[in-house]
């Protein structure tokens, strides 16, 4: 399990924060996109969290 939360340069779809978020947790990528997607039916920010992550994570190195 990874020690802090970072976007991945690969394996990323568009931003890489559900890449990252799955790294971070031990998680499937397809997972936590899955996910993200369906609470995409609930009301709610989501698209908001989605853009804060993609400013506030920083891109790993690797």
């Amino acid at each position: 399990m990874a020690t802090t939360l970072t976007r991945p340069r690969s394996g990323r779809l568009i931003a890489g924060v559900c890449a990252g978020i799955a790294h971070r947790f031990g998680l499937s990528p397809f997972l936590v996109r899955g996910l993200f997607l369906l609470s995409m039916l609930l009301p709610g920010p989501q698209i908001l969290v989605y853009l804060a992550l993609w400013i506030i994570v920083p891109a790993s190195d690797r």
